[in-house]
């Protein structure tokens, strides 16, 4: 006898398939969904109409022309071409070795101006900048901004100093020697480093407050926190505080009726790997899962090699590496791999679920997906080689198609369109799988909802192409977030909760009206703050001040779901871990259990508590970009999506291989490791350093903060190569283990009978019934 509505037979012929869930449940995600998406397309409007303006032309005092648009987009697409966005960061947005270049160029134009108007004798220099930086000299209708003598003066000594820096025959900056020499480029580039400093500091037309909001904090020329600032933090805080009873409230009242329980549950006797056919297609993602291995130990050792030149920037070891491999390339490829190996591993969770959701697979699935990892082995492989290619200066990797590189959104425009493609293709992989299932049941139900997360997934990437390296900076930003938030932390998280519901439903332990209503209310909770609070990433990205107000608002309401799901945790861990059968057969999945609750853990963690912590408005304006952002995108990126990853890789591997094959201390070993290793990165390393760079921001400054001179200086040296243990355990512990246990799903991915087709419960058999079940 079967325990749950996901294991009866899909009826074709039915004409009103059976709804699961309330109705009331679709028309609150409904509700949720259609108010985030009307505000993101206002605030969408508004980034086009009203951001910083990019002018047509930069004249001089006499109406001799400086700039033109044209070069400061040359140099805003050399910016990325070179890699630098991974290097520093431009308003607050990119790597944390090199420095912010808005704030430096901004600090460098400042004291150059006060030496000048000191040498001319005006009696209080100091007002006399902050006037002059201040005052907003762009002309609307022709397109023109004018600089003083003062500002161009600023400019050309930043245009010799950024000669220099870039065109040194050193690695002494973590860089490759002689990374910019052109004299036109030189130009571009520091063009476009000066426009983002006059957009800093000039007053925004109505108001008194600069384009970005007072950002960077630079009392030279009078930034300071906007009274917006202030007020939005405290409002963020009361949001925090105030969602938060009302969720416990929630909970209180209804938790018989919400989260992860299984009332009626009947003891299961769970089948045993090796008693389980399974599919070609189910065979077939042992590959993907090597594959994601490679890229997880590529990803790691990148990482460590990166964090390395904090602690040493001219020797790995006594090896020169900036030669070969500069900061910006290892940074780049660790980001990218971070995104890949974990996307992967969902990808192929997803084709191996289907076949048990289905209860069939139709014939060719496995040939699709082995042409769908040929497609990633390109996308990933391609994009990496014309990343390096273009960083290290080859003139055909310069062009727009093959030298993307936003943060988060390295790899080139051309790798981008196949990416999407292939997520497409994916997507139509399960449409095929699941079509037979489909006809049968309702559009509320899991099988749906399965495949509508799935295909939510290139949906929303494919919003990351409308950033392209020639759209204007803060239009760019927005649409960049998209992908980095939007996909990331809500479409990818949605999918994940869909898959991990349908996996405890596939095992019998919690039925699909219960999996449905985790589902439904996670969508509204995650979605309600998530979509909004996508703008947090835009405080100080040339916006205007409604981006932050809404942006802190929502951001701040993202917590409350992660500190529900917090407490769900043990609740989730009983069902599964705890989960144990008749007839002597325990439950096969304590390690794949096991990650999953390190995701809830790490959840409430990395997201919610370290990313509540940059995302205050007052918190961000001294912070953004330094290594307390980092701390936050470890424990999220990792804590979550690795782990995640991992844990549907344990799950599938555990049918992949043989029974009397299974490394059980392996697998103990790989979750344990991982854990202890990002927890040693966290809370040994990136959170104190976060902290010493924060106090230094706020009592040193901001720029101070970011200069290479402080980042390598003794105190934070010494944190540094303290995190060496953890990189270890990290690496040795997790990486290792992890890549031995897929080569086990390599060698014996033919084991076993194949079929396809399965049972009602193909994973499971009803020992006893719950009482009253019919």
């Amino acid at each position: 006898m079967a325990i749950s509505e996901a294991t009866r037979a899909a009826d074709p012929s039915s004409p009103n398939p059976q709804r699961l869930v309330a109705k009331g449940w679709v028309q609150g995600v409904a509700l949720v969904m259609l108010f985030g998406f009307f505000v993101m397309g206002v605030l969408a409007f508004r980034t086009y109409t009203d951001s910083m303006p990019l002018p047509k032309r930069i004249l001089t005092s006499s109406g001799e022309v400086l700039l033109t648009d044209a070069e400061i987009t040359a140099g805003q697409e050399l910016f990325q071409a070179r890699g630098l966005m991974q290097y520093g960061s431009i308003l607050g947005h990119g790597g944390y070795l090199g420095p912010d270049f808005t704030a430096e160029y901004l600090r460098r134009a400042a004291l150059t101006v006060q030496d000048k108007l000191a040498a001319d004798g005006v009696q209080d220099p100091r007002a006399a900048l902050i006037a002059e930086f201040r005052a907003n000299h762009y002309d609307p209708t022709t397109g023109d901004l004018r600089w003083t003598d003062n500002q161009v003066l600023a400019f050309n000594k930043n245009l010799e100093y950024y000669t220099g820096f870039f065109g040194e025959a050193t690695t002494k900056h973590g860089l490759k020697p002689r990374v910019i020499t052109d004299p036109a480029e030189l130009k571009q580039i520091t063009g476009f480093f000066g426009w983002t400093a006059w957009a800093s500091a000039a007053t925004r037309p109505g108001h008194d407050y600069s384009y970005t909001n007072n950002w960077p904090p630079e009392a030279l020329v009078g930034n300071s926190p906007t009274a917006d600032i202030v007020v939005w933090s405290v409002l963020s805080l009361a949001v925090l505080i105030g969602g938060t009873g009302v969720m416990f409230a929630i909970y209180g009242r209804w938790s018989r009726k919400i989260g992860w329980h299984s009332e009626e549950a009947p003891s299961l006797s769970f089948r045993q790997p090796g008693e389980i056919g399974l599919t070609p297609g189910q065979r077939s993602v042992a590959w993907f899962f090597l594959v994601i291995a490679l890229l997880f130990l590529a990803q790691a050792m990148l990482g460590a090699a990166a964090e390395h030149y904090r602690a040493e920037v001219t020797s790995f070891f006594g090896v020169d590496l900036a030669q070969i491999l500069p900061f910006n390339l290892a940074r780049t490829w660790h980001v990218q791999l971070s995104l890949f190996w974990t996307a992967a591993g969902l990808l192929a969770a997803g084709i191996f679920l289907t076949p048990f959701i289905a209860r069939r697979e139709p014939k060719g699935q496995a040939t699709l997906s082995y042409i769908l990892l040929g497609a990633v082995a390109v996308v990933v492989f391609g994009s990496l080689f014309s990343e390096a290619m273009s960083i290290h200066g080859f003139e055909w990797a310069k062009g727009p198609l093959f030298a993307q590189q936003w943060e988060y959104l390295d790899l080139p425009f051309v790798y981008q369109v196949l990416l999407t493609v292939g997520l497409f293709i994916w997507a139509a992989i399960l449409w095929r799988g699941m079509r037979s299932r489909l006809k049968g049941e309702h559009k509320s139900n899991m099988p749906w909802l399965f495949f509508f997360a799935a295909l939510a997934i290139p949906g929303f990437y494919a919003v990351g192409m409308l950033a392209r390296t020639d759209t204007h900076l803060s239009v760019a930003e927005f649409w960049r977030f998209w992908v980095v938030h939007l996909w990331v932390e809500d479409f990818l998280e949605l999918f994940t909760t869909v898959m991990v519901a349908y996996l405890f439903v596939l095992l019998g332990v919690v039925r699909e009206k219960i999996a449905l209503g985790i589902i439904f209310l996670d969508v509204i909770l995650y979605s309600a703050g998530g979509v909004i609070g996508t703008m947090h990433h835009l405080y100080f990205s040339g916006t205007p001040v409604e981006h932050m107000a809404l942006g802190a608002f929502f951001s701040a309401a993202e917590v409350i779901p992660l500190t529900f799901l917090t407490v769900e945790a043990w609740a989730f861990m009983q069902l599964g871990a705890n989960q144990s059968g008749r007839e002597g057969k325990p439950f096969p999945h304590r390690w794949a259990v096991m990650f999953l609750v390190a995701v809830g853990f790490w959840n409430f963690v990395g997201a919610g508590i370290f990313g509540f912590l940059v995302n205050l408005p007052i918190v961000s304006y001294y912070q953004i970009g330094t290594a307390l952002t980092a701390n936050h995108a470890h424990a999220a990126m990792m804590g979550v999506y690795g782990m995640m990853a991992l844990g549907l890789g344990m799950f599938a591997l555990r049918y992949l291989i043989p029974a009397d094959r299974w490394p059980e201390k392996w697998a103990r070993i790989c979750f344990w490791s991982t854990n202890i290793g990002l927890a040693w990165m966290c809370f040994a390393t990136l959170l104190p350093l976060g902290v010493l760079q924060l106090y230094h921001s706020v009592g040193e400054g901001y720029f101070e903060a970011r200069e290479l001179l402080y980042v390598t200086s003794s105190t934070n040296v010494l944190l540094e190569w303290g995190r060496m243990p953890g990189d270890i355990i990290f690496i040795g512990g997790g990486c290792l283990p992890f890549l031995y246990i897929t080569f086990l799903g390599v060698k014996h991915f033919r084991n076993g009978r194949t079929v396809h087709e399965f049972p009602e419960n193909p994973l499971y058999t009803v020992v006893e019934p719950s009482a009253g079940k019919k």
